[in-house]
């Protein structure tokens, strides 16, 4: 059996998650999220250590969505 954790975001990302992912194959925010950390996750398995620019693109990325500060 999978176990799970929670991870918080603030409700207007929620709320614009929920938005962005109507008519698509997400039926829910947890989804997305699960499959975008995932695919970071593959990619870094695959191309080994992230250089600096790649991951200053992932942190801007997160800014931009909300997840971090």
């Amino acid at each position: 059996m999978t176990e799970y954790t929670t991870v918080s975001i603030p409700k207007d990302l929620a709320d614009r998650v929920e938005e962005t992912i109507e008519g698509t194959s997400f039926s829910s925010t947890s989804d997305l999220v699960r499959f975008l950390l995932r695919s970071i996750v593959i990619q870094h398995q695959q191309e080994g250590e992230l250089t600096e620019a790649e991951f200053e693109e992932i942190t801007s990325q997160l800014r931009d969505l909300g997840y971090i500060d």
